[in-house]
């Protein structure tokens, strides 16, 4: 118990020193969570809500026996509640208070108020640690990622708005600039998602795989090699940590 009072006090020491993660909070705010769901009821959100899936039903084929995950940045619980479906025991955690009410009207799941770089959490808590539209709002992705394989014993599910889209380069064509909390998402490349993860992880070896999907009309459906869908989904696999000696 000592142990355990004394690691959430490092915590919270830390949450100051690094200040609040207002970004978050202030770009989800009590209008967007209110309306946030209905982006996946209909049209493209409906379309692309499948497609990443499917996508993450591939990747969670790749760590057998995992039986818990935390959803970091879980929002108002989309995803949380599909990981339930799944059969895996999850927590959704998220820094925005409006989000999270939202998330608690839609199920009972466990829902915590945090920051993703300061995860109040014991090392190797969680099987999986999944980061889905997360890291784009976080003031520190490596640190976030940092927190992430800390508190994860087999690895992390990645979920971001690539970079290389062509679906994006095509709005941009068109002159449709993103709006709303779009307009200040941080898209990653899977090169540069790559060097943030191995720079979070130092010297724990890790295996990292990825996949896109989402792309315009006339390409294939599904998950690809290429590197030009609009959803970039990344599987980090980790090596178990070696526990010190009392």
């Amino acid at each position: 118990m000592l142990a355990l009072v004394t690691r959430f006090g490092c915590l919270e020491r830390r949450r100051q020193e690094m200040g609040a993660d207002h970004t978050t909070s202030s770009v989800f705010n009590e209008r967007v969570a209110r309306d946030y769901e209905a982006w996946y009821e209909q049209g493209f959100g409906s379309f692309a809500s499948r497609q990443e899936e499917a996508l993450l039903h591939q990747q969670l084929q790749h760590f057998t026996g995992a039986s818990s995950l935390l959803e970091v940045g879980c929002g108002t619980g989309h995803f949380t509640r599909w990981f339930a479906k799944q059969g895996l025991h999850v927590t959704g955690l998220d820094a925005s208070p409006a989000m999270l009410e939202q998330a608690r009207l839609r199920n009972g799941t466990n829902y915590l108020l945090g920051d993703a770089r300061a995860l109040p959490f014991e090392n190797q808590q969680f099987d999986l640690v999944a980061l889905i539209t997360t890291l784009e709002f976080v003031t520190d992705p490596v640190q976030a990622l940092r927190e992430a394989i800390r508190v994860a014993r087999q690895g992390l599910l990645l979920g971001v708005l690539n970079r290389q889209s062509l679906v994006e380069s095509l709005r941009l064509l068109r002159g449709q600039h993103p709006g709303g909390v779009f307009a200040r998402a941080h898209r990653f490349s899977a090169k540069e998602l790559t060097r943030c993860v191995r720079q979070a992880a130092s010297t724990r070896p890790v295996m990292i795989t990825w996949r896109t999907t989402i792309f315009p009309g006339r390409f294939p459906s599904g998950a690809t090699w290429l590197p030009w869908g609009e959803y970039l989904g990344m599987s980090v696999h980790l090596e178990p940590m070696k526990r010190s000696k009392a």
